[in-house]
């Protein structure tokens, strides 16, 4: 892994970054997953894809705020 990259992933996964990314993961994968899953999850008809688009609605809004974290952070 790079220096920039392993720094990143430092800088990151401090803990008071965490709890602030994981927290915002949180919050919009359950949004994300009540608006697009709700209707085949209460329906009783999940399949295995539909707990992994479960699982991306979570991943995807802990990227793009880690992501938010490393802008805002400016050059090193």
């Amino acid at each position: 892994m790079k220096a920039g990259a392993a720094a990143a992933l430092a800088y990151c996964a401090r803990p008071q970054h965490l709890r602030r990314t994981v927290l915002i993961a949180l919050l919009v994968g359950v949004v994300l997953t009540l608006i697009n899953q709700s209707g085949v999850l209460f329906g009783g008809h999940a399949t295995t894809i539909t707990w992994i688009r479960c699982g991306l609605n979570f991943v995807v809004p802990f990227v793009v705020s880690n992501l938010g974290l490393l802008s805002g952070r400016g050059p090193s």
